[in-house]
């Protein structure tokens, strides 16, 4: 199977200003997931999506192919993952590549290990998923079983539509959240308006190797875990 790995990474955020490229100790956080993905033989090949200069001459720097400039009406803060993957998509049809699926990559899961990744892409392919999604599990206090939504009449009802609440935690199955490590999507699936299709896989990570980096705190969370765990090659 014909893998893109794909790493979106546009200019002007504004929870981290300058994140993309910002330094984790002493390497740009983009850094990070491109190596991790350089690193994976399952992979064909690599590419960075960006509106923005600095951002793709750090991405050049760290090994990934910057193919193009994305445009920059997909590049705001409105704009949704699918149509930025199908943009990448389109580019690579139009020079004569094609690829059978697309492993979406955020630089804002730095942690990730290249043995996940494999594991994910595995997984995908022997599942003949039309997608996967890297996953934690949701603690039991969160369950969706155990969570309420506000019905028409003003009362309280289970999230899930139950009419009883599920009285022990042990009798509680388990509910999973996307972790924004890995996403692996099947082409023709994207093409045809989704990123999930109806037949989704996961694969439960690690918690230990999981921040997900979209404000101060969490930047202060990955420095944390640098120095526990020493920074990743």
């Amino acid at each position: 199977m014909r893998i893109l790995a794909l790493i979106p990474a546009r200019g002007g955020s504004k929870g981290v200003p300058g994140k993309n490229i910002k330094e984790l100790a002493g390497r740009p956080l983009l850094d990070y997931t491109a190596k991790i993905a350089k690193q994976s033989s399952l992979i064909s090949k690599v590419a960075l999506s960006t509106d923005d200069e600095a951002i793709a001459k750090v991405g050049s720097a760290s090994g990934l192919e910057v193919p193009f400039t994305r445009p920059a009406e997909l590049a705001l803060d409105t704009t949704p993952t699918l149509p930025v993957v199908q943009h990448a998509l389109d580019y690579y049809s139009s020079i004569g590549e094609d690829y059978d699926a697309v492993c979406l990559l955020e630089v804002t899961s730095p942690f990730r290990t290249v043995a996940f990744l494999d594991q994910a892409i595995k997984k995908f392919i022997d599942l003949d998923a039309d997608s996967l999604v890297s996953v934690l599990e949701v603690p039991a206090t969160y369950n969706p079983h155990w969570t309420f939504e506000e019905n028409k009449d003003g009362y309280l009802a289970i999230s899930t539509g139950e009419g009883q609440i599920i009285p022990r935690r042990q009798a509680l199955p388990k509910a999973y959240h996307r972790d924004g490590s890995v996403y692996l999507t099947k082409a023709s699936i994207i093409r045809s308006g989704s990123l999930y299709g109806s037949k989704m896989t996961f694969l439960e990570n690690d918690p230990k190797n999981y921040v997900n980096i979209d404000t101060l705190d969490d930047w202060k969370e990955a420095e944390n875990w640098i120095s526990l765990h020493g920074s990743p090659e």
